[in-house]
């Protein structure tokens, strides 16, 4: 995800949460009535008809719970920097596509070679020994 992409998602995820702190109202439909300054009308209207539909309102919850449920699951350290930003970075600094090093970059403590979970530890020592399975006898693994 580009910086500008990025900046825009996180511009409209704290536009909806302001307005739901203005309005005290988790309604989206009541949100319509005013917009911030730097969103036209139109479109702060048409935002708040998708965050108002049930499908999104149903996405939401299920992420909710998802991301509540198993905490280690959901932990990394590449901040607001996308997968897809750390990967591009590092398809350069290597000067090959990436493989298992993007999950090293965004699941390991900054200059150390420790796992932020046991759960990325687990992944990471799964993927290794999968990895010496399916590669056995060859000279190199990806």
């Amino acid at each position: 995800m580009t910086t500008a992409r990025s900046n825009f998602k996180h511009s409209l995820y704290n536009a909806r949460k302001n307005t739901q702190r203005v309005y005290q109202s988790l309604d989206p439909t009541l949100w319509m009535e005013r917009a911030p300054t730097w969103m036209r009308r139109d479109y702060r209207e048409g935002l708040c008809n998708i965050w108002a539909a049930e499908r999104w309102q149903e996405t939401s919850t299920t992420m909710k719970v998802n991301r509540a449920t198993n905490q280690d699951a959901n932990k990394h350290t590449s901040g607001f920097i996308s997968f897809a930003t750390h990967q591009s970075r590092l398809e350069k600094e290597l000067k090959r596509p990436p493989t298992f090093e993007v999950f090293d970059k965004t699941h390991k403590r900054k200059g150390t070679d420790q796992y932020i979970s046991d759960r990325a530890r687990e992944v990471a020592e799964s993927y290794s020994q999968q990895m010496i399975e399916k590669y056995v006898g060859e000279e190199e693994q990806p």
